[in-house]
């Protein structure tokens, strides 16, 4: 099976045919989906881990188009039979882990994303966790504060994507249940509609 940059770098130079179709593919033990429209590439994978009530998507979008998109996580959707979850805002994580959250919820989180990231390992993202990660570690001693730089390194955070550039993150979905079935995944970017196969 091809490696996850060699199907990443195929679909964004348009290299495999039909690249309007859902492309599905494992790494690492994560099933992902990926589809291009617009030139705009979109690419997850859901998560096993479940916290405080959310169900997590690792995301990566790249902007191969010639104009600025602007990605948030609320753009993004978890369609069922009559009802839609759209995905939580960015800040509204940081402030749950904040209010709720402890040191152990936050190594969870950090390993949890890193183990996913880390498969990427031949990927450079130009405006991702990493760089998020070194800006936000510089933040504060106090234990609540690097608790909510994490998360804020972590989670997909409302961005403008100028040509060429790309970002990664965690999106989350509340959901009661451990993970989320029987939908699909839905996301809305400069007039495109991407929906992916259900699950």
């Amino acid at each position: 099976m091809d490696s996850l940059w060699r199907v990443w770098a195929l679909v964004l130079t348009g290299m495999l045919p039909g690249c309007a179709q859902v492309i599905e593919f494992e790494q690492n033990g994560l099933k992902y989906q990926t589809l291009t429209r617009g030139d705009v590439t979109v690419m997850f994978a859901h998560m096993p881990q479940h916290l405080k009530g959310y169900s997590m998507l690792q995301v990566a979008i790249a902007n191969g188009s010639k104009l600025v998109c602007t990605v948030r996580p609320e753009d993004f959707g978890y369609v069922r039979p009559n009802q839609e979850v759209p995905g939580t805002a960015a800040t509204a994580i940081v402030k749950m882990l904040m209010d709720r959250g402890d040191h152990e919820d936050v190594v969870k989180l950090t390993l949890a994303y890193e183990s996913v990231l880390y498969g990427f390992n031949r990927m450079k993202f130009t405006n991702g966790y990493e760089l998020r990660r070194q800006n936000f570690m510089s933040y504060g001693v106090n234990a609540k504060v690097k608790a909510a730089a994490q998360a804020s390194a972590i989670v997909l955070v409302p961005t403008k994507l100028k040509p060429g550039e790309s970002t990664d993150g965690a999106l989350f979905f509340r959901n009661d249940a451990k993970t989320l079935t029987g939908g699909h995944i839905t996301f809305r970017v400069s007039g495109e509609v991407f929906t992916f196969n259900d699950d």
